[in-house]
């Protein structure tokens, strides 16, 4: 094995998903495809391996687990080469981070938070990740 290829995410609607993700992530929409009664949906940020597929919640189990999918804890991590410049782009844009960005031993970090309320983390490796 030698990489997660794709995870999903659930969002309540497959264009909204792909504008937030496109227009203010920065991500690149990787397929869209019309499969009759859903559509396969990925993205990823530009250069990745691993793809998030946009997956709509179609029952009240799947939309009640929106935003809470890993028990309220960070569950995505996304990496960054340029901290101050993504973030700069990404609260223009306005996506809401939770905390002011801090230094870590590890890298600099803020938790912001997609519209469905999944907390991710913005952050730039102290060293670059091999």
């Amino acid at each position: 094995m030698v990489h997660v290829a794709a995870f999903s995410l659930l969002v309540p609607d497959y264009d909204e998903a792909i504008a937030f993700f496109v227009d203010v992530c920065g991500f690149e929409l990787t397929e869209d495809r019309d499969e009759g009664r859903k559509r396969w949906v990925t993205v990823r940020p530009p250069g990745a391996e691993t793809q998030i597929v946009l997956a709509r919640a179609d029952t009240d189990a799947q939309r009640a687990a929106m935003g809470n999918q890993l028990g309220g804890r960070v569950g995505f991590f996304l990496h960054t080469d340029d901290f101050a410049r993504d973030h700069a782009r990404m609260t223009a844009a306005g996506v809401v981070f939770h905390e002011d960005p801090r230094h870590e031993p590890y890298g600099t970090v803020a938790v912001w938070e997609d519209p469905w309320g999944n907390t991710w983390d913005l952050l730039q490796p102290a060293r670059p990740v091999p």
